[in-house]
């Protein structure tokens, strides 16, 4: 059962941030300090990417593990209450996601996927790693970077 009410849990979820997230902003910081310069919310590519480098035709998403539904992640958790709104609220999360990433790549776009639980605690430094020798050489054309 929901500790709060209908109304105060709606209003709680739609305070939650779509850009600006604390697991982007680390990402941009480590990056930018790194000489990498991106446009962000590219609203003309498909899924609106976090990080768009265009010279380079790469983007990155910054994927919060609760609302892109990680799997086998601890932090995506799912809510007991409307069960199926959120398993449907997901899946169509995770079909939205995949729709973009095709897009992208049928236009020569590569993509790099960085979930939350990689920008937390010890994992920060290796991300951040691991993401600057993809972008100096973005091989594999998609790559997803988590801790788990």
């Amino acid at each position: 059962m929901d500790r709060l009410s209908t109304k105060a849990r709606s209003r709680l979820m739609a305070s939650v941030r779509r850009k600006d997230t604390k697991p982007e902003m680390l990402l941009r910081r480590a990056l930018h300090k790194l000489g990498y310069r991106y446009r962000i919310n590219q609203r003309s590519l498909p899924g609106s990417p976090d990080l768009v480098f265009a010279k380079r035709r790469v983007v990155i998403f910054v994927h919060g593990c609760f609302w892109h539904d990680h799997s086998g992640c601890r932090f995506a958790t799912k809510p007991k209450s409307q069960a199926a709104f959120w398993a449907d609220k997901f899946r169509a999360n995770k079909e939205r996601d995949s729709r973009a990433y095709m897009a992208l790549k049928s236009t020569g776009w590569k993509t790099l996927v960085v979930w939350e639980c990689a920008l937390k605690g010890a994992s920060l430094g290796k991300t951040i790693l691991k993401a600057d020798r993809w972008l100096k050489r973005p091989s594999p054309a998609y790559l997803e970077l988590s801790s788990s």
